[in-house]
């Protein structure tokens, strides 16, 4: 593609749409610091979906020269960006104490996300990038998800959400999600192995640009089983899983001992793990690249992507908080959205 074809892509594709988070954690400070390194990061144009006055207020304690502009529309993006924050307005309930989350902002937090989602369906922004929340205030305030992929699915009318941990050097996907070991244990089915690696295929290939995805499946027990002395669920869950798979017609190896799967050699044979629990995914990819790993939200239909921590809140309001996940949270975002445009104008194109 010429470079005029990217700048076209660059211009149809419209603004960001970035959520306020937890309004007592980092979330904050990094859209700020973002905003700041917009030029010398090349960052598409982006709003926040934030209370002007608490990102205002924030941005003076931290000495931050960010000017704040509130908008209406997100046409008034592009012409708002160079020069300050765009904000679309929502109203907290109670001030912010950095460090200390209060349930009562707690609808705040979710009106941005729904907000921003709402951006994005009705086709005025192109994708989602979250600031991390809280979920044990949200769960205070009888918010009823475990984290933002659940909910996002459930605005998007998505059953089965799929979560993928992107870096550099690593992609993992957890078939099960934010839920105790236990029970994570119980809700891995051959079905839901399935669900997982066929979503993550179609997302490398229209995504990642990827056109023919190789993918690995990990193992559940220690050395995948030792043919069933360490346990059955490889020879009954998961390598059933993989013929279903492979029958389809995807590139899929597995079941792989896990603690042989994610060292340097290992990890240029495969373009995305798929895991078997959470925390199998993402420790690999955090002890390889802790600040810059990204989370997106497979399945969906539109663009979500996050920073891969929590709201950091014992360092909320020292200005010392690292926005490098946040950067590339936002330059995956923008890479997403424009693989989008081209792949159905691709589509288009050999359909008629």
């Amino acid at each position: 593609m010429t470079s005029r074809g990217r700048q076209h892509l660059r211009s149809e594709s419209g603004p960001l749409a970035v959520t306020m988070g937890e309004p007592a954690g980092v979330g904050g400070e990094l859209t700020l610091k973002c905003w700041l390194r917009r030029e010398s990061e090349h960052l598409s144009p982006f709003f926040a979906v934030d209370s002007p006055a608490r990102l205002d207020s924030l941005r003076r304690g931290l000495g931050l020269e960010v000017p704040i502009r509130q908008i209406e529309s997100t046409a008034e993006v592009p012409h708002v960006f160079r020069d300050a924050l765009p904000v679309m307005p929502i109203q907290i309930s109670v001030d912010v104490t950095p460090g200390q989350p209060d349930s009562s902002n707690s609808g705040a937090v979710v009106r941005s996300i729904d907000d921003a989602v709402a951006t994005v369906r009705r086709k005025e922004a192109v994708a989602v990038v979250t600031n991390p929340i809280h979920k044990s205030t949200l769960s205070r305030a009888e918010f009823p998800y475990p984290g933002h992929t659940e909910y996002l699915g459930v605005l998007a009318e998505v059953s089965k959400p799929v979560m993928m941990l992107v870096s550099d050097e690593l992609r993992v996907v957890p078939v099960t999600g934010h839920m105790a070991l236990r029970d994570a244990i119980m809700a891995l089915t051959p079905n839901a192995i399935v669900e997982a690696a066929k979503v993550s295929n179609d997302a490398l290939v229209t995504h990642f640009g990827i056109d023919r995805p190789r993918l690995v499946v990990a193992s559940l027990n220690p050395h995948a089983g030792e043919n069933d002395l360490f346990g059955e669920e490889e020879r009954t869950i998961i390598r059933p899983a993989i013929e279903l798979l492979q029958a389809d017609g995807l590139d899929v190896r597995g079941p792989l001992p896990a603690d042989s799967l994610f060292h340097a050699g290992a990890r240029t044979t495969y373009d995305a793990a798929i895991c078997m629990y959470h925390d199998q995914a993402l420790i690999p990819l955090k002890a390889i690249d802790f600040m810059g790993g990204v989370n997106v939200t497979l399945g969906l239909p539109f663009v979500r992507t996050s920073p891969d921590h929590g709201t950091a809140l014992d360092i909320a309001g020292q200005g010392t908080a690292d926005e490098t996940s946040m950067l590339n949270a936002l330059k995956l975002a923008a890479r997403m959205a424009r693989r989008v445009v081209t792949h159905e104008g691709l589509f288009l194109s050999a359909h008629g």
